[in-house]
């Protein structure tokens, strides 16, 4: 059997784009800096991170119930069926009203979806742990399955200190997230003046 021979175009493009990578560092580098400081707002003051994402679900339903009463009507101008894209947007625009009016009411209603994920996904667990042999994971299976469950109930039974959590482990990721990122910049960055721009590296003849 042959050798595979590498592709010099692979090669090339991937110069390329470490060369593209490293001469931009300090964009990866704002965006660890922004990903950080959310992540310390979130972390600090979670009340007006989770209102500030109630707003923008409410626009977000605002612009696409908008959009659904457009596509509606411009099916009904090709007398093709519009009923159920015009239900769609009047329910989106309401909905992105409410959410307006009452931010809290659309994070507490965000904490009750995922209190109920939370409690299907914990019972389906627990029922397939059951299914399965004890030496495939029965015992940890059950076990992911009651905690998901025990999480869920705890949402339900107390949603705000529920939404106050989801924040925080936002935060979590976006400061791990924007850390990364920063390394990930500065290594780039000491590579920079090593890395071949992207017009100086040679091509395969």
């Amino acid at each position: 059997m042959a050798a595979t021979l590498p592709n010099p175009a692979l090669r090339d493009g991937d110069d390329r784009m470490s060369a593209v990578l490293a001469k931009n560092w300090w964009a990866l580098a704002l965006r660890g800096v922004f990903a950080i400081l959310f992540g310390i707002v979130a972390l600090f003051a979670p009340g007006a991170v989770l209102v500030t994402l109630a707003l923008f679900f409410a626009a977000y339903l605002l612009v696409d119930g908008a959009l659904a009463i457009v596509a509606a009507i411009r099916a009904a101008q090709r007398h093709e069926r519009w009923g159920l894209l015009l239900a769609e947007g009047v329910v989106d625009i309401l909905v992105g009203i409410v959410a307006f009016v009452f931010p809290v009411g659309a994070v507490l209603a965000f904490v009750f979806m995922t209190a109920a994920w939370a409690l299907l996904t914990g019972i389906l667990l627990i029922v397939a742990a059951f299914k399965l042999n004890r030496q495939h994971g029965r015992p940890w299976m059950a076990l992911s399955g009651i905690i998901s469950v025990l999480f869920g109930i705890a949402l339900v039974v107390a949603p705000l200190i529920g939404a106050v959590v989801l924040t925080w482990w936002f935060a979590g990721y976006a400061i791990a997230f924007g850390a990364l990122l920063l390394v990930l910049a500065f290594k780039l960055r000491s590579r920079k003046d090593t890395a071949a721009p992207p017009e100086a590296v040679p091509r395969a003849s």
